[in-house]
């Protein structure tokens, strides 16, 4: 665990590999990450006020709205999936967010994620896990997605790619990550994309590692999902924050 937080400090990991490298002492070592785990002064709040100023509504119409702080997406029956999606774009970074969400619906925060510039086909995977073809309207999400699932399941963290090829890794055999989430209450997400590497953790257990260079950059956006009833159900987001690296 020390080992990625070095990575994540940057240069600052040269430092840390060099202290241990030359006979440092671990006392040491201890010291600096502590100084550098410390520094906020580069973490950027991604929601400073109760307006959406700097986002945009992409897809479906589900509501939201920002409440002291807190984004909550509110279903609306017989739309599509929704994304409030950034208006920049984001390459390297590590994100972190709270959320809490209803237990009878599924969420998700895409990363470096984009739209169809046109009308396109695309193979994914179905239910059953076969390849099949899928036509993808202009303008749809698409793009690696964080995925929120407070169902039995329990695929939180999961990296699944919408809209195109379906899950790149779920936790079907991450048993601790699968209990790591709590329905009900709220969850601390953290997501580290570096290169071609995605990592994600959950109240502080690593959930999945993904290598895939389909997309270097991209937006990121707060999903809800659409909904088979008239039921209401709200997912709700807090604490949205980015380092980019």
């Amino acid at each position: 665990m020390k080992i990625s937080n070095y990575w994540l400090n940057g240069l600052f990991s040269l430092t840390l590999l060099g202290l241990f490298s030359c006979g440092g002492s671990s006392e040491q070592a201890a010291e600096v990450e502590e100084v550098t785990v410390a520094d906020d002064s580069e973490w950027v709040n991604m929601f400073t006020t109760d307006t959406k100023d700097g986002w945009t509504q992409l897809n479906g119409q589900a509501e939201y709205e920002i409440k002291d702080g807190v984004v909550i997406g509110t279903t609306k029956a017989g739309e599509p999936n929704s994304f409030l999606a950034t208006e920049k774009m984001y390459s390297d970074f590590i994100l972190e967010y709270e959320v809490m969400v209803d237990t009878a619906l599924n969420s998700g925060v895409q990363i470096r994620s984009g739209q169809y510039e046109k009308d396109s086909t695309y193979m994914t995977k179905n239910g059953q896990g076969e390849m099949v073809e899928r036509k993808r309207e202009k303008g749809r999400v698409r793009g690696y997605q964080v995925e929120i699932d407070p169902s039995p399941r329990s695929y939180s963290g999961g990296i699944y790619d919408e809209a195109r090829r379906g899950w790149l890794q779920n936790l079907a055999e991450n048993e601790a990550a699968q209990k790591a989430f709590k329905r009900d209450d709220w969850n601390k997400f953290r997501v580290e994309a570096m290169g071609d590497t995605l990592r994600t953790y959950v109240n502080g257990v690593q959930a999945v590692e993904v290598v895939d260079d389909m997309d270097a950059s991209g937006f990121i956006a707060l999903q809800v999902h659409s909904i088979r009833t008239d039921d209401t159900l709200q997912v709700m987001w807090r604490n949205i924050r980015i380092k980019e690296m």
